[in-house]
């Protein structure tokens, strides 16, 4: 039976990492011996399916890893269906219009946008002049959409107008990525979603998308059902997987930053997570999930439209970086048409495209790097228009903003 506690292990590797590491320091110490930018160019995901405790030791002492996780399973941060938006079916959705999108001047020509989730109905009229490069990572065998809220993704941050409706944030963003990481014969991991970053920015991506999460129940219940561990004990794991796999993603992200200084600039923006209930009895909230929780990863709360303004979702997970319209959203969805949903999923495709526009204006002035488009990004954020009751750590910076 394999080590429930190592088990399928995620591996990030630069093979041309020097061996000059101290060898009492942790997996990627001779970093800061090295080029970050070379590494970062030849970085590589590996899966070791059946490790067990000589795994990690061999991991552990080979200087060309820069870090490794258990594999933890990814799920969907699933929406809530709503009944049809009461909006006029010509002019821009209330998520375009409240990122001020619809008044800018920038499109996010010439930007490249990855989206990974579950896949995208290509042939869907919303995405009608725009190269779509895919790949499937689910064993499934395509990159079409079997699910929906992948092309709902895509529809709002590039999205072309529907029957007079503007969905997409930023319209001109004329190629993007497609990564499938979810659903499949293999489901999806960690191991999957490390793989498909690392192919966005290897292919281009300046943006990339996530609204996903790890299962962090699921993979208590596997440890539980499969390997025969009692709860405390299958939670315990788990929860030493779940920090490892933050980690994981940190070093991710630190590394696809460090590839804008021979390659080009990347950003990952990631959903916090619907978990929280703060319309219960009693209310309660749930802190960003990962990989949205990862150090350097922009994290999405949702806003809602209510009474006296903009309002914090009660499903969305507090502590975000920014927030952005995640309530009744209407975009694109598999077989045509336009669906209206709600989550932090809805949100973070609103940052993703407001990145884009972003991203154009500092690449026009020969200023685009990774530092620069998050603190511009980030600090768009506003809280004007939204409910003076909103509690500040729900919403980090505020609501993002297009530039003008």
């Amino acid at each position: 039976m394999t080590d429930p506690i190592t088990g399928k292990i995620v591996i990030l590797r630069a093979p041309g990492l020097g061996a000059t590491r101290d060898p009492f320091a942790g997996p990627g110490a001779s970093a800061a011996l090295e080029s970050m930018a070379e590494i970062a160019a030849n970085v590589q995901v590996e899966v070791e399916p059946r490790a067990d405790s000589g795994t990690v030791r061999t991991l552990q002492a080979d200087p060309t890893v820069l870090g490794y996780a258990p594999v933890m399973p990814m799920k969907l941060v699933e929406p809530f269906d709503e009944p049809a938006a009461e909006e006029a079916a010509a002019g821009a959705t209330w998520g375009v219009d409240a990122v001020g999108a619809d008044t800018s001047p920038f499109t996010g020509a010439g930007v490249k946008v990855a989206v990974l989730d579950t896949g995208i109905d290509a042939a869907h009229p919303a995405f009608a002049g725009v190269t779509l490069t895919t790949r499937d990572f689910t064993g499934s065998g395509s990159a079409g959409d079997d699910n929906g809220h992948g092309t709902h993704c895509a529809g709002t941050i590039f999205g072309q107008d529907i029957n007079g409706q503007r969905i997409g944030v930023a319209r001109g963003v004329s190629g993007a990525l497609i990564g499938k990481v979810l659903g499949g014969p293999q489901g999806g991991g960690s191991d999957t979603l490390s793989e498909a970053m690392i192919w966005a920015a290897d292919n281009g991506a300046n943006v990339i998308s996530m609204s996903l999460g790890i299962d962090f129940p699921g993979w208590v219940e596997e440890l539980v059902q499969t390997h025969g561990l009692r709860i405390p004990a299958a939670t315990s794991i788990a929860l030493e997987g779940y920090r490892a796999n933050i980690r994981l993603f940190e070093q991710l992200v630190n590394l696809l930053n460090a590839k804008a200084a021979v390659a080009q600039t990347v950003v990952v923006v990631a959903a916090a997570g619907n978990e929280s209930g703060m319309d219960e009895n009693p209310p309660f909230k749930i802190n960003v999930a990962p990989p949205a929780a990862s150090y350097g990863v922009i994290s999405v709360a949702a806003l809602g439209q209510g009474p006296d303004g903009l309002a914090v979702a009660p499903f969305s997970n507090t502590r975000a970086t920014v927030a952005a319209p995640g309530v009744k959203v209407t975009s694109a969805w598999r077989g045509g048409g336009l669906k209206t949903i709600s989550g932090t999923s809805m949100a973070t495709p609103h940052v993703a495209g407001v990145a884009a526009l972003w991203a154009e204006q500092l690449a026009q002035l020969g200023s685009l790097n990774p530092v620069l488009l998050t603190a511009r990004l980030v600090a768009s954020g506003t809280r004007q228009g939204l409910d003076a009751g909103t509690d500040p750590l729900d919403i980090g910076a505020g609501l993002v903003q297009a530039p003008a």
